[in-house]
């Protein structure tokens, strides 16, 4: 299974705001994040890049 960390770039400014994500839904500017543990998260922003090589998500926060 692949899970991902998931920044928040404001501001040029990274921040960890969730680990081992493995569900990814978008809704517009709205972005919902669930951890393999059944945990989430709602984010206002758009996805700025998916790395898996570095196993990361970068969404840019508005």
């Amino acid at each position: 299974m692949c899970e991902l960390d998931v920044i928040l770039l404001k501001d040029n400014t990274r921040q960890l705001v969730m680990e081992s994500v493995t569900k990814v839904m978008v809704d517009e500017d709205t972005i919902q994040l669930i951890g393999i543990l059944g945990d989430r998260k709602t984010l206002n922003g758009f996805i700025k890049t998916i790395d898996f090589s570095k196993g990361e998500i970068v969404i840019h926060s508005k």
